[in-house]
């Protein structure tokens, strides 16, 4: 009887260890997919201030498929991590615009514009996707 237990005891522990070995190989395999799928891109925004960056990182984010925005005050541009098979390019863009910001490719929604806080307004023709060195005349067209 003792031998019985002792046997059924080896076989179980052994099921459930090949049981965990399938597991983790199945999440490595799972993890090499969502790398590949996995794409960035950088494009201009405009915008002025840090209450801006947090509404264009916050629209971008709000993106399903998004996992990471990061808009510079600076550059006027966005670095943008995403899923490409759960959103595309133009989707960001025009979640972006409709809240307020130009992008390289998408207008900003008026309506959303006029209820931006007033630092938030930014001129519709200021340069974006800049090299991020901001010239005294570029204050200057800004002001």
């Amino acid at each position: 009887m003792k031998k019985v237990i002792l046997s059924l005891a080896i076989i179980a522990t052994v099921g459930f260890t090949s049981c965990k070995n399938e597991t983790k190989q199945k999440t490595n395999t799972t993890e090499i997919s969502k790398e590949v799928a996995n794409a960035s891109l950088t494009f201009g925004v405009r915008g002025n201030c840090g209450m801006c960056k947090n509404t264009i990182e916050k629209a971008a984010n709000a993106v399903e498929g998004v996992s990471n925005a990061n808009w510079s005050i600076d550059k006027k541009k966005i670095e943008v991590s995403f899923d490409d098979t759960k959103t595309d390019v133009m989707t960001i863009h025009t979640a972006i615009a409709a809240s307020g910001y130009d992008t390289e490719k998408v207008s900003g929604s008026e309506e959303a514009y006029n209820g931006l806080p007033g630092c938030c307004k930014y001129d519709h023709t200021m340069a974006m996707n800049q090299s991020g060195e901001v010239t005294a005349d570029d204050h200057a067209n800004h002001d």
